[in-house]
């Protein structure tokens, strides 16, 4: 018989430091042409993780 194979067990990602594993960040409104900001947000995508919520390195 031969010895069963086993799996290492898979480390769990660490979450994204920016969007805190969301996979979104507040991102603020820009208006005009001199693109001047104004008092509102709204959520983007986070450019860090690109969305998944898992820090990239480790």
């Amino acid at each position: 018989m031969t010895a069963k194979k086993t799996t290492p067990a898979r480390r769990r990602a660490k979450k994204c430091a920016t969007c805190k594993g969301t996979g979104e960040v507040a991102v603020s409104v820009r208006v005009g042409r001199t693109r001047r900001s104004i008092d509102a947000t709204q959520t983007g995508l986070c450019l860090s993780c690109l969305g998944t919520g898992e820090a990239v390195n480790g």
